[in-house]
């Protein structure tokens, strides 16, 4: 039960419903918004706010959803009820639109997971749209709402017929037209008119006579006349008479389409339903989501537990003019306090408050969703009583405490365990005292009736009752009193101030008045104002504190898990260093004993003195421990650690003495060069074998690497020869100061940020040079990432380079495309 009659003006759900009106596309929609009703039934309510939050999921997370034609059918196909009766072309064509938009939201629900949309998927199970019908509708008519030629073989003819007579009349009209031209009759520039739906020729009123013809119109001056000419009378005849005929047909058409989807016109009609029911559910969604609302938890008995609560239409106008924010409310009433009762300032915020709990309590029991935060928990009441606003009235006797009293005499006679009650400004309208005395003997009443409700009041009787008497808490809006303004927010438990002196000493009142106004009001009442402002200043400086606290441990919580984050990287850091560090000194290592291998047999192929060879080996088994020694678990130094052996490395000199080598003559002039053919580069001196010939190119392998030489920059050699040079070459490789310096430099990764074009390529040559001399496969080119042209640069010279066989960007955790991996093919 609501009450009173204009409830709904009184708390601004007319103002929602008409929002709810402006976004609904069809007629039935717009009667479902009229048709708003208070709901009571826990069951029939979750149902409805189930749908309404289901369907703002949709219009927030999917794609599409159809949002044309939602036409009212309902009317045409009552029409047709009655046997004989038929519909008209546009009504068919409605019905054909209407159908398909049906169609289109069952397909998209049947192809939605069953637990996305329960709801909605369950009002689906029911709806038929019969394929049967609109079928018979493609029959005859087109896409674009006209009779189709073929919906009957008679109309075929018939408007080839009228096309026929159609051409037959211009052509006849053109011919008579010119003729006229011809004569003098009509000027050259004249061409043919229509008048009521009939061909004709404008003429000047002297020459009317001229032309036999029927006189349709005339110019508003009458100088011109138009004229139906003789011969094309009857032809206009045939035409009109062909028009009635095709429209006789069309009705037999359209009377056969009625007769054949009678027998389905309930489920149509239940259809057409569906599809308003649909654009209800779609309003309040759209209305919903520009509110931010939510289904907060319902629970099957009376209560309030709400979570920064909102007024839709306030906030709706702040965001329409000044773009201030609605301060949210926090509010509960459960069966230990039942009735808040707030005080404090006017213009405060309690009106507001009071408004707020009457109608998200009301949208919610009418289906729709409510601006409140997660969370939040309400429940069902099955009254809602409003006192608001002045009710006097001239014609009835009422004044405006009367008006009061007949609401609270309404609200005892009915209120119970399960209704609402709002009132505004309780007590107010006669003498205070007496008042005060009758607002607090009712107040008593609706209590122990276990009624739940928000009131506002400005009586101090009220305040002591409330903190006194179980079931009634105090709140209060809270007010700045150094800027002297209100700060709109509602605190539960303690009673507010009026202000009422501090404000009036704001607006300039003389001094004089308000000392005596303050002898008048006695020091008992004032000291409890003062009390009650103080309590609210206190309360107000430790929930800032608290506040401030809260920040602090947040911000400190945020900080320790960076800190946390930040150590557990540096220590996975220090372990890849010392790993990194553990690898390249047991690569050196490993390189150093293959040196120590090479130069032995060096020493042996020389046939080096024994004093040579002993200080050979001092030497490389001095290297050997200085690598030894610098390779045990490095921690904070490691870095420092290579460098140093690096230098190390570098003060033992071991220079192998030159080979001598044997010259051969240019066998390759002599006989074609084939595959397998032993080589040497006549540049370099190189030798290797022939893997491939194309063209005038040779591809030669010498060790691990691959050249591609002029046939004319090569000669062939003996196998022997070949063999000799090759382990000449590795041999000078592993021992030559300079290769082993280059191994134990070499760095597979460059860093180019910043540097410029030119200068960057030469790095990268350089890096690759190196690559090649090591024998090292993977690189690593850091370029940074910037606007990608150094990027793009050193990818189209990389593509150049034979010996690179792929580039790739890094994996996205380790750099991502501001690093690009090189893989050499050796």
């Amino acid at each position: 039960m609501i009450y009173p009659e204009n409830f709904e003006n009184k708390i601004g759900f007319d103002r929602i419903r008409n929002l709810l009106s402006e976004k609904c596309l069809s007629p039935m929609g717009l009667e479902k918004v009229n048709n708003i009703k208070f709901i009571d039934d826990f069951e029939v309510l979750n149902h409805k706010l189930s749908a309404t939050y289901e369907f703002q999921q949709i219009l927030i997370f999917e794609d599409f959803f159809p949002s044309e034609h939602y036409y009212k059918i309902s009317d045409c196909l009552n029409k047709i009820r009655i046997e004989g009766t038929f519909p008209e072309v546009h009504e068919v064509f409605d019905v054909k639109r209407s159908l398909e938009t049906i169609k289109t939201i069952l397909n998209f629900f049947r192809n939605k997971d069953t637990v996305k949309y329960p709801v909605l998927q369950s009002m689906c199970s029911s709806v038929k749209t019969y394929p049967y019908v609109l079928e018979a509708i493609d029959r005859i008519i087109d896409k674009k709402g006209v009779v189709k030629d073929s919906a009957s073989t008679r109309l075929k003819e018939i408007r080839s017929e009228l096309i026929g007579k159609k051409i037959h009349v211009t052509k006849r009209l053109n011919a008579i037209l010119k003729q006229a031209q011809a004569d003098g009759i009509v000027e050259s520039d004249i061409t043919v008119s229509l008048r009521n739906g009939r061909g004709v020729i404008p003429v000047s009123s002297y020459d009317k006579r001229k032309i036999r013809g029927l006189i349709h119109d005339q110019s508003a001056s009458g100088k011109t006349v138009f004229i139906e000419p003789e011969e094309i009378v009857e032809i206009n005849n045939d035409i009109i008479e062909l028009e009635y005929e095709e429209r006789r047909e069309i009705v037999k058409i359209l009377t056969l389409f009625a007769d054949n989807i009678r027998p389905y016109i309930e489920d149509l009609l239940d259809s057409n339903l569906f599809l308003g029911e649909i654009d209800f559910i779609r309003s309040k969604a759209l209305l919903g989501n520009h509110l931010n609302s939510i289904k907060p938890i319902l629970i099957n008995k009376p209560f309030l537990m709400w979570k920064r609560a909102i007024h839709p239409l306030l906030s709706i106008a702040f965001e329409k003019s000044s773009g201030r924010k609605v301060v949210p409310l926090e509010i509960v009433l459960d069966e230990k306090n039942r009735i808040l009762l707030i005080s404090g300032p006017n213009a405060g915020g309690k009106s507001v408050c009071l408004k707020t709990v009457g109608l998200l309590q009301y949208m919610l029991q009418c289906g729709l969703t409510i601006p409140v935060a997660e969370g939040s928990e309400t429940g069902i009441f099955k009254n809602i009583l409003i006192d608001i606003g002045d009710e006097q009235s001239i014609d009835n006797d009422l004044s405006t405490y009367s008006s009061h009293l007949i609401n609270m005499k309404y609200f005892m006679k009915n209120g119970g365990d399960k209704t609402l009650i709002l009132i505004d400004e309780f007590g107010t309208g006669t003498e205070p005292m007496l008042g005060g005395s009758i607002a607090e003997a009712i107040l008593g009443e609706l209590n122990r009736k276990k009624v739940f409700g928000v009131i506002t009041t400005h009586y101090t009787n009220l305040k002591h009752f409330a903190s006194l008497t179980e079931g009634i808490i105090n709140g209060a809006m809270a007010f700045d009193n150094h800027l002297m303004q209100p700060l709109f927010q509602l605190t539960i438990g303690k009673p507010g101030s009026s202000f009422a002196f501090e404000i009036a000493r704001k607006i300039g009142l003389p001094e004089d008045i308000l000392e005596a106004a303050s002898e008048k009001a006695g020091v008992k009442n004032i000291n409890y104002d003062r009390h009650l402002k103080d309590i609210a200043r206190d309360k107000r400086y430790w929930e800032t504190k608290r506040q401030s606290i809260r920040q602090q441990e947040k911000r400190l919580e945020e900080l320790m898990i960076e800190y946390e984050k930040e150590l557990s990287g540096a220590k996975t850091l220090r372990k890849e260093i010392i790993t990194k560090a553990r690898d390249e000194a047991q690569q050196l290592l490993n390189q150093s004993n293959k040196m120590i291998e090479n130069t032995i047999r060096q020493i042996k192929e020389t046939q080096a003195e024994k004093e040579k060879t002993k200080d050979i080996r001092q030497q490389l088994e001095e290297f050997k421990n200085v690598v030894t020694e610098e390779t045990k678990p490095l921690e904070t130094e490691s870095e420092e650690k290579i460098a140093k052996l690096n230098i190390k490395a570098k003060r033992i000199k071991l220079e192998p003495e030159p080979l001598k080598e044997k010259k051969t003559t240019h066998e390759s002039e002599v006989k074609p060069l084939k595959l397998g053919d032993a080589v040497r580069m006549i540049d370099t001196q190189a030798a290797g074998e022939v893997i491939e010939i194309k063209d005038k190119m040779a591809r030669i392998e010498t060790g691990s690497l691959r050249f591609v030489v002029p046939l004319d920059k090569i000669e062939r050699i003996s196998k022997s020869d070949l063999k000799k040079s090759l382990r000449t070459n590795q041999v000078y490789r592993e021992n030559d100061p300079g290769i082993v310096q280059r191994n134990i430099n070499f760095k597979p990764e460059i860093d180019i940020r910043g540097v410029r074009g030119e200068e960057a390529i030469n790095k990268v040559q350089e890096l690759i040079d190196n690559a090649l001399m090591v024998q090292h496969r993977n690189l690593r080119i850091l370029h940074g990432k910037g606007n990608g042209i150094l990027r793009q640069l050193v990818r189209q010279y990389l593509a150049t380079v034979n010996v690179v066989k792929s580039f790739r960007d890094e994996h996205v955790e380790l750099g991502g495309a501001g690093i690009t991996i090189v893989e050499m093919d050796f």
